[in-house]
């Protein structure tokens, strides 16, 4: 007892210093470029434990003893600031801090998925960036241009419908969830055609979240989010107007009179002044198809004719923020028919109009509690317009077959609110309710069917330590019309192992509804009877992915880091085409696929001064479904592989203004097995040939206000890829490409504070 109390003695009065100093605390705000504030800012007494971060406002609160200290405020992507500060036993605020960007240039602030705008570093989700200077370096006029330089995404091309379809991480564009500022897109089916339907002039940033988001995105988000982000201002009194024009050959077709070609033509402009915003633009982007190997008036592309509109209204206080815009796309692809011995034409139309609206507000009552709601109405429109043309007269009629004239008409009506409530400094909630109402109609839609979904989730950010993060959350469903699944979980954690190394990890369960087409498609003609199931269930998965970040080299000048990934997806009752139990003659949509999708991913990046380069490889692997047939008699592997390597680099030249851009991507073969009979059971080995894709794009600044810019695309001629059948001798031609291109653009950027 007496060596007890002694040592109970030793411990009181090591502790004595830290019991009975005169603590005082030190309040400030930092500042970024552009006079904004920043969350997440580290800020820390040198060579002592104390420290604290920014606040969604850019203000911060830190206690210490009394004393002399060296305060430091860092972030990545800026100069490291660093300035004598004295504690006193009351609260010393100091003037605002303000951090200049160093020479690696980062987006190193993510919404998507988050508890309000944080670094990439304080993530708990993979989450990829493509920032604005990308997108200007690659020249890009649409969304799939810059999306397709990402590793691990491909587009698969239909230039029979003129539409394209995205994958990431092995799975379709079913299961990648679009949104327009954190706002889902709708589209008609499995493909994403809303990607193409968005104006890229007004796209500030795209942010990528790899794995399953069905907690907080809900449906179709099993394989990711991909959430455009739009231009918003910098909150500054400012007038600008922007005008672009760019014009590219399709292969060696290029007539600007005859519409040969591709051409885009783009005006904006801005207005911004006392937090209000007006904001207003006009895009026309014509495609003039390409020949390719057809003949007569057939073209292996098929030409398409779109106008782009976008309008704007936004005010803003320093506690909330509303805003209004409006999206309108009206697009028309055009098929050329053969003639024939009446030397007449049959031809089509496929005519897009989609007006989406959306509104979006944020309060901030306190630090702790923000508030944040969106409401969007999409109006989206398909028709076929079938006629015939007289080339003897130049008449044109509407064809009279059966099905020729067809129109389908969705219209969504979508609401999402969320409060962010920080409990403490280690435990943030984020509660939201959606409501979606889904209608449609047209003659392929059996009636005119609606479907109503409401969910509840929560998820949560809790720092078990300074190094380990945990979100857990949870998703609670009510459909109106099909089975879906009562609860939906995720649980993602983060890990800082060390200094340079950083670990994120991911379970979630994902899940997609059936699409109003899947459960009520109706379509009968000589050649089709498909029917939909209104029996269908949703399809669900259980994911599994991690990431390790090793930030090898972190210095003003320079920056590298590698981050190698792993994933493991496995999706029950998924939606796929069928015989009907009931009648074999009628396709439907059935519950009967099993699928896994499982892969490596190892990505570099590299800034160093005026460069941004970037080199990574996936190797992934999709299920082979026949595998598991016992009565083959051959033993086929599970997962069939498909590897991709990634290549780009940015180069800048200050003192000329000028900038150069490399992009290339190798897509390997991807091999799939495929039952040639039943009697006996016999499979075959089918793959896509592998291909090379790279371009070069070259900017220039002249003056204040114009940036001249061009290049090349398709650097290797490709033109179309080999789907062989192994052991056949059978050759097809697969996915199609346009040939070389060559293009040139003006862009003009004016403005006046």
């Amino acid at each position: 007892m007496k060596h007890f109390f002694t040592l109970i003695c030793i411990l009181c009065l090591s502790c004595a210093p830290e019991v009975f100093a005169q603590y005082g605390e030190i309040r400030g705000k930092i500042l970024i470029q552009n006079g904004k504030s920043f969350e997440g800012v580290t800020i820390s007494l040198k060579n002592t434990k104390y420290g604290s971060t920014t606040n969604s406002d850019g203000n911060f609160r830190l206690k210490a003893p009394s004393g002399n200290y060296t305060l430091v405020a860092s972030l990545l992507g800026n100069e490291k600031r660093e300035l004598p500060v004295v504690v006193t036993n009351s609260v010393t605020i100091l003037d605002d801090i303000q951090l200049s960007e160093s020479g690696i240039s980062l987006d190193d602030a993510v919404i998507t998925g988050q508890f309000g705008k944080q670094s990439l570093r304080n993530s708990v989700y993979q989450v990829r960036t493509i920032d604005s200077e990308r997108i200007r370096a690659r020249g890009a006029t649409n969304v799939q241009t810059i999306l397709n330089t990402e590793l691990g995404i491909r587009f698969s091309n239909d230039p029979t419908l003129g539409t394209s379809d995205i994958q990431l991480m092995g799975m379709s564009g079913q299961s990648v969830k679009i949104l327009l500022d954190g706002i889902p897109m709708v589209d008609r089916g499995a493909t994403r055609e809303s990607l193409g339907q968005i104006d890229i002039n007004t796209i500030e940033r795209i942010e990528i979240v790899e794995g399953p988001m069905s907690v907080i995105y809900g449906t179709d988000a099993l394989a990711g989010v991909i959430n455009l982000i739009t231009k918003k201002g910098d909150g500054s009194d400012n007038l600008s107007i922007s005008a672009r024009l760019q014009e590219e050959t399709v292969s060696d077709e290029y007539n600007a009179f005859t519409h040969k070609g591709t051409h885009n033509q783009n005006l904006g402009i801005n207005w911004q002044k006392n937090g209000f915003q007006l904001s207003g633009s006009l895009t026309r982007n014509n495609f003039g198809g390409w020949q390719g190997d057809s003949t007569g008036r057939l073209k292996a592309w098929m030409p398409k004719e779109q106008m782009l509109y976008n309008a704007g209204i936004g005010y803003s206080r320093e506690k909330w923020n509303v805003w209004y815009r409006f999206n309108g796309t009206d697009e028309t692809i055009k098929y050329f028919g053969k003639i024939s011995a009446e030397n007449k034409a049959a031809d089509k139309d496929y005519i897009t109009k989609r007006w989406f609206h959306q509104a979006q507000g944020e309060y901030k009552s306190s630090d702790k509690l923000g508030f944040t709601g969106a409401l969007s109405y999409t109006d989206y429109s398909r028709r076929t317009l079938s006629t015939v043309l007289d080339l003897n007269t130049g008449r044109r009629t509407l064809s009279l077959d059966a099905a020729a004239q067809d129109k389908s008409i969705f219209t969504t009506v979508f609401f999402r609110g969320t409060a962010l409530y920080k409990i403490n400094p280690n435990v943030t909630i984020l509660p939201g309710i959606e409501i979606n109402n889904n209608n449609s109609s047209g003659q392929r839609i059996l009636g005119s069917p609606t479907i109503n979904e409401y969910a509840f989730f929560v998820s949560s950010e809790l720092k078990i330590t300074p190094a380990i993060k945990f979100s857990p959350g949870v998703r609670f469903i009510k459909n109106s019309v099909y089975d879906a699944p009562p609860v939906i979980p995720a649980l993602n954690a983060k890990i800082i192992l060390n200094k340079v190394l950083d670990l994120r990890m991911g379970y979630a369960r994902g899940f997609r509804s059936p699409a109003l087409r899947e459960l009520y498609f109706d379509f009968h003609d000589a050649s089709h009877s498909i029917n939909g199931n209104v029996n269908l269930k949703a399809e669900y998965s259980n994911s599994f992915n991690s990431f390790l970040t090793w930030r090898a080299v972190e210095k003003t000048a320079l920056r590298l880091t590698s981050t190698l990934g792993g994933f493991y997806n496995v999706f029950h009752d998924r939606i796929d085409t069928g015989f009907d139990p009931n009648n074999p003659t009628q396709t439907t949509y059935l519950n009967i696929s099993l699928y896994k999708t499982t892969g490596l991913t190892f990505d570099n990046k590299l800034y160093w001064k005026n460069i941004q380069a970037s080199l990574g490889g996936t190797y992934i692997g999709t299920y082979n479904e026949i595998s598991d047939d016992a009565e083959l008699n051959e033993n086929l592997p599970e997962f069939v592989w498909s590897p991709e390597i990634n290549a780009n680099l940015l180069y800048n030249f200050p003192k000329l203004g000028a900038s150069v851009n490399l992009f290339y991507k190798y897509t390997g073969k991807k091999p799939a097995y495929a039952l040639m009979s039943t009697t006996p059971v016999s499979a075959s080995l089918r793959q896509i040939s592998g291909y090379n894709m790279a371009d070069i794009t070259v900017t220039k600044t002249i003056g204040k206000y114009v940036n001249l810019i061009g290049g090349a695309k398709n650097l290797f001629d490709l033109t179309s890829i080999k789907n062989t059948t192994i052991g056949t001798g059978h050759d097809a031609t697969g996915p199609g490409f346009s040939g070389r291109s060559y293009f040139v653009g003006l862009n003009v950027q004016w403005s006046k504070r």
